[in-house]
């Protein structure tokens, strides 16, 4: 049967070739066919050539998701293969099973592995998918078997509620798609031992892609501060910053959020670890506070740390927020230079995928300037090598941050 076509107005069909994956409606010159929500369609230029294949939807911004650039048909054998590519391509799942490795990463980062709307994570024995847009929610009894077959896993748990389904003519859907249902809190190790909640969590119930920076503050505090430090972590959520700085023994960790609920858990993950007894000299705080409140008081108060993470939600859903966004990220990051020791350090992101790494430098910049501070940028930070970016979609770079040594 062949699929309706979707015929790209002349001059627009750069990005396409290029392999970008999004064709917004602007882009869209006729339509061939009656294509209902979720469809495959095929797309060409004006003339009739073929330029990408992938999925329809009418109700979004973005009309087509491109799925492949060649004239090969989306079947279940596609899926096999996309799938089967992007686990492959994860180096720390060949290393999973050695004694130590981490057991939770992601699987399936959407357009990155070139699966658009479609995001996988593995929390030890189980996988959370979710399914961000309407033809991924339609395949994803298909997708959930397919992945049973490719990997030993106890079950799949989907956490499809996020808002952007909504602009897909989605609601949220959540609940165990195959096998068994995960526990009340399944328990991963990077490290540190960490208690993740699937069900109610953020996310898929924990922040995956700063694993790799996690343990740059742990090294930062065995090499540089002899085990000892004084870390105040910023929307820390359940703590897992933290317990990597409890790891050397002899750190005072303040974890500061302003759920109840994710510090109660980060107080168990303490405990989980053994931290709580400090044998080794460490300790710990937990506040629930408005971080900006709490912020604005150390900074009066001129109390200070050896490191600040800082580390919070997205400011910018999108272009038309970057201005408050910059304002927010710029007044936390004021009084954040203001609570590090001289000679200490700070380690701030962003994860909204509207700012970019250069404006985000330049907000971080400005708050220096106005903190009155030195600082040195000694790395720029990221997500691990399970958060690949594609080439050709620079917005799926949404998390940056930067490791600076304040004076």
């Amino acid at each position: 049967m062949t699929s309706p076509t979707i015929v790209i107005k002349a001059g627009r069909e750069k990005p396409i070739n290029q392999q970008h994956p999004w064709i917004f409606s602007g882009a869209i010159d006729a339509i061939n066919g009656d294509p209902q929500g979720g469809d495959i369609v095929t797309v060409t230029d004006k003339k009739g050539k073929f330029l990408a294949r992938g999925y329809w939807n009418a109700r979004s911004q973005i009309q087509v998701r491109i799925l492949t650039w060649q004239d090969e048909p989306i079947d279940e054998a596609w899926w096999r293969k996309m799938l089967k590519r992007a686990i492959e391509g994860r180096g720390i799942q060949a290393g999973a099973s050695k004694r130590g490795a981490p057991n939770a990463y992601r699987l399936i980062n959407a357009e990155n592995d070139f699966i658009p709307g479609l995001i996988v994570d593995r929390y030890g024995d189980w996988l959370v998918l979710q399914a961000l847009t309407l033809h991924i929610d339609q395949q994803k009894l298909m997708i959930s078997k397919l992945l049973n077959e490719l990997l030993d896993v106890k079950g799949m748990y989907e956490r499809s509620d996020v808002d952007v389904r909504g602009k897909e003519g989605l609601k949220e859907s959540v609940g165990t798609l195959l096998g068994e249902e995960p526990p009340e809190l399944i328990e991963i190790y990077e490290g540190s031992k960490i208690l993740v909640d699937v069900y109610n969590g953020h996310k898929t119930g924990f922040y995956l892609d700063q694993r790799d920076n996690r343990e740059i503050v742990s090294k930062l505090i065995s090499e540089d501060l002899n085990g000892h430090c004084d870390l105040l972590n910023l929307f820390s959520y359940t703590g897992a910053f933290g317990l990597h700085a409890l790891r050397g023994g002899g750190a005072h960790v303040v974890n500061v959020d302003s759920s109840l609920d994710a510090l109660e858990l980060a107080e168990k993950n303490i405990q989980l670890n053994g931290y709580d007894k400090g044998e080794h000299g460490e300790s710990y705080e937990v506040i629930q506070a408005d971080v900006f409140e709490l912020l604005h008081d150390y900074a009066d108060e001129k109390k200070q740390f050896d490191i600040v993470i800082l580390d919070p939600p997205k400011f910018a859903h999108n272009a038309g927020q970057v201005e408050n966004a910059a304002r927010g990220y710029k007044d936390i990051n004021l009084n954040a230079f203001k609570c590090v020791k001289a000679g200490g350090y700070m380690m701030t992101f962003s994860c909204s995928g509207a700012i970019t790494s250069d404006l985000f430098q330049k907000i971080v910049f400005g708050a220096l300037a106005d903190s009155g501070r030195q600082a040195q940028i000694l790395k720029h930070l990221g997500p691990g090598d399970d958060h690949p970016v594609a080439l050709t979609f620079p917005e799926g770079a949404y998390l940056k941050g930067l490791l600076l040594k304040v004076y």
